[in-house]
């Protein structure tokens, strides 16, 4: 019930273990076997040279929706709808999502973060190119800094922005929206520009 409150959350093993009154290490081995039985997905950060002090603790997602809403007691769509963890719950469902489309690994699949602030949920290679996914619970995205960083930093080959929608637009040069809705349509096109493993 407390790691559902990490989801899509950087994961504080210590902070975890003084509330359980464990140590740090058996919360992580703990973690260890619930990403084992795969209830669990630990998203790993994206390494690379740079200045910047890039983060490097995993993210958290719960795989399945339906037993995170029952952990964190919501029971109903508007429950759903009223809650503070909306934006979180979306973000682990469109992840799911991208990952099989994608047909990722766990260890080719990463987000990015500097401790300045700027984010990406999702990057991962093909072709020797790197390739961004932002995921925004909002019905008409804007391109923000974070993104527009994100793309020059990881000089990303093209970055999708994945919202509860239909339709497919460019954003701006290399950024496209996709409406989860259409998300397999737009990643069938998107094979077309790399190889994707069956």
């Amino acid at each position: 019930m407390m790691l559902s409150h990490y989801h899509g959350q950087i994961f504080n093993a210590s902070e975890l273990g003084k509330s359980l009154g464990v140590s740090d290490t058996t919360v992580k081995r703990y973690l260890d076997i619930l990403s084992g039985t795969f209830v669990v997905r630990q998203l790993q950060p994206w390494y690379y040279n740079t200045k910047k002090r890039l983060v490097k603790r995993p993210k958290i997602f719960f795989r399945d929706s339906g037993l995170l809403h029952s952990l964190m007691a919501i029971s109903s769509e508007d429950e759903l709808t009223n809650h503070p963890r909306l934006g979180a719950s979306w973000e682990g469902f469109a992840l799911e999502q991208v990952l099989i489309l994608l047909n990722l690994r766990e260890e080719e699949s990463f987000f990015w973060a500097v401790h300045t602030g700027a984010e990406l949920d999702l990057v991962f290679q093909r072709k020797g190119q790197l390739w961004g996914v932002e995921i925004k619970y909002n019905e008409a995205p804007g391109v923000t800094r974070a993104m527009k960083s994100a793309l020059s930093e990881l000089e990303l080959k093209h970055m999708l922005v994945i919202y509860p929608g239909y339709d497919t637009y460019p954003m701006e040069k290399n950024i496209t929206a996709v409406g989860l809705w259409k998300l397999k349509e737009s990643i069938e096109n998107l094979k077309r520009s790399f190889p994707v493993k069956t």
